[in-house]
């Protein structure tokens, strides 16, 4: 053939070998191209076959004018995004804390209870709610009674108390038995719930002792994304055979007993696989939760937990968000992946179809001692996230039926591979492939599943995408050009033209837009202002300061100016670029020049 890159690319994309002299020589390939273009050979000619006529498209019409079937490599194609990272971290409040105990204003920005209890000798000034004794009237915020230890009683009432927070800090670690502090407690600096109930003291302490942080409901909770397994190995999970057979994993898929970690066996509907960072986190949880029972309420410890192993067997609450009802749950083991794995009915349970989605873990001990409705915020939307219920055992009859269309067969039929060719409905082949949703009822819906492809050990895959490890986001979207540029199915100008649309330019539109509206704040309380005090200064004698500065809104103007020009994006969303600039240079660069240089925050 002719030295030409066009052919070449097309030889290329065919993955047909050639070799490039002054032409270009087709060895192994050359007939099965010529066959399928409708042509042929006659000695040492090539000759038509067959003339081109009109087809519906490409692949319709190399089967017409080479009398061959031939099928597309990849019948559809699916385009797939990002939408979030994976995730295996603690759950933490804004700022993270260890107990809902106020503190008021008077610490400033880091909370810390054992901080003000050595540099401050006031009382707290905060609202709580207001208790009786009902034995001995006196008036408290504590649910038990300092003189007489009885339960008090809610009245109603919030006001405004003055707590000696240095003594209450002192007896807490007196009845815990700790005499020194290398750790800081932090609180909060008010209670939003209805009774403003605030936690006791030693919960804070013995939590911060742990390195363990509390959610707005009073349990510590693990967040993993979400992901669906079926099938493991006991060695994948750090499961040895012997506790496997305690956990009642005793036969194989094959019915063979369980005598090797390399067998693989069907998870059981609530047994899941944590993160082997959530394992960590729920140990220092477990410790916590011992240390709360033997020094607090004067019990024998629980868990006795010295490593992640020792809590496998135990049992944990799952729950997402916008959710009040917990699903009770085992740990079977961990993996090196920022995920949990579970059965497809523990995800739908919870109200999960796992498309990137999340929710939490929590110990089941943690959730039956620490949480409590009175500490869940009055406002509205305050109920979901927390748990309200508890489901004991999933029924597959209750569940999302996405969960009951999961596949179970070993192979699929013949029927299948056909009915994908045509495109047809899944309803029509839905009688040759078995699923869940066919076994309800019949008492195997638990058990006997089959799958198509093995996999060596759950583990080797990503552990960590890139769009967490690049950092920058200027890393971030050149990687993501970068492979645009290399895959032939996408088109890379598009690619640009939508993150400086769809990105970039709604980023910094909408921050300039908040530039011209924020709260200004102190320095030193963290106190929000609407307008600036007269006196340039907070009560507590802070800087106030702005609170959305000039880099918050040029921050990707470069990088989208940059992608801009090396794309050569659409028209339109270049002046839509330009205009953001624009209004950029106006706000900042222009005010400089009319007030001599000076900033906005130079008036304050």
């Amino acid at each position: 053939l002719e030295k030409d890159p066009y052919i070449k690319e097309i030889l290329c994309t065919l993955g047909a070998l050639h070799r490039e002299k002054d032409v270009i020589i087709i060895d192994k390939y050359g007939y099965p191209i010529i066959r399928l273009l409708g042509l042929d050979v006659d000695g040492d000619r090539i000759v038509i076959e067959r003339e081109w006529i009109d087809a519906k498209d490409t692949i319709d019409l190399i089967e017409k004018i080479s009398g061959i079937k031939v099928y597309p490599r990849a019948p559809t194609r699916v385009g797939a995004r990002m939408g979030r990272p994976e995730k295996a971290a603690e759950r933490k409040m804004k700022p993270p804390v260890n107990v809902l105990f106020p503190i008021g204003e008077t610490v400033g920005r880091r909370r810390s209870i054992s901080m003000l209890s050595e540099n401050s000798s006031n009382n707290v000034s905060v609202s709580v709610g207001v208790r009786l004794c009902p034995r001995c009237r006196r008036k408290t915020y504590k649910v038990k009674c300092d003189q007489c230890g009885s339960r008090t009683v809610y009245t109603g009432k919030t006001e405004t108390m003055e707590i000696p927070i240095i003594e209450e800090f002192r007896r807490a670690m007196d009845r815990l038995g700790i005499n020194d502090v290398n750790f800081d407690v932090k609180g909060v600096k008010g209670l939003i719930s209805r009774e403003s109930l605030p936690e006791p003291l030693e919960k804070g302490i013995l939590r911060a002792m742990n390195g363990v942080w509390v959610f707005k409901d009073g349990t510590s909770r693990f967040d993993m994304s979400n992901l669906a397994i079926t099938h493991f190995r006991p060695s994948e999970i750090g499961l040895s055979v012997e506790r496997a057979r305690e956990l009642g994993y005793k036969k194989d898929i094959y019915g063979n007993e369980l005598v090797s970690g390399d067998q693989i066996v069907q998870i059981f509907p609530q047994d899941i696989i944590i993160s082997r960072k959530g394992g960590d986190y729920l140990l220092s949880v477990s410790k916590f939760i011992d240390n709360l029972l033997v020094k607090y309420y004067g019990l024998e410890a629980f868990y006795n937990a010295r490593s992640i192993d020792d809590l496998i067997g135990h049992l944990v609450m799952g729950l997402s968000p916008h959710t009040s009802g917990a699903i009770l749950a085992r740990i079977i083991g961990y993996t090196e992946a920022q995920a949990c794995f579970a059965h497809p009915f523990y995800h739908a349970a919870k109200r999960r179809n796992c498309d990137g989605d999340e929710d939490s873990v929590m110990l089941l001990l943690d959730a039956l001692i620490n949480f409590s409705r009175h500490y869940l915020p009055s406002s509205r939307g305050s109920l979901m996230d927390a748990p309200l219920f508890l489901s004991l055992k999933v029924d597959p009859r209750e569940i999302d039926k996405e969960a009951l269309n999961v596949d179970i067969l070993y192979e699929y039929p013949l029927e299948f591979y056909e009915a994908s060719i045509r495109g047809a409905k899944p309803s029509e082949i839905a009688s040759k492939m078995e699923t869940i949703k066919d076994r309800l009822g019949k008492g195997r819906e638990y058990v006997e599943y089959g799958f198509t492809h093995d996999t060596g050990n759950i583990n080797t895959g990503i552990i960590e995408s890139a769009y967490k490890t690049l950092g920058e986001m200027e890393n971030k979207t050149n990687a993501q050009l970068s492979l645009a540029n290399k895959l032939r199915a996408v088109d890379a100008r598009d690619v640009a033209n939508r993150i400086v649309s769809h990105h970039f330019i709604p980023d910094i539109m909408g921050n300039m837009r908040k530039y011209g509206t924020q709260e200004f704040r102190c320095s030193k309380c963290n106190r929000k202002y609407r307008r600036i005090p007269l006196t340039g200064k907070c009560e507590c004698g802070g800087n106030v300061i702005l609170t959305i500065s000039e880099g918050s809104i040029t921050k990707y103007l470069d990088i989208a100016k940059d992608i801009s020009e090396r794309y050569k994006i659409n028209t339109y969303t270049r002046q839509r670029l330009l205009f953001a600039e624009e209004a950029i240079r106006t706000l900042f660069i222009e005010e400089k020049q009319k007030s001599n240089g000076k900033r906005l925050e130079d008036f304050i």
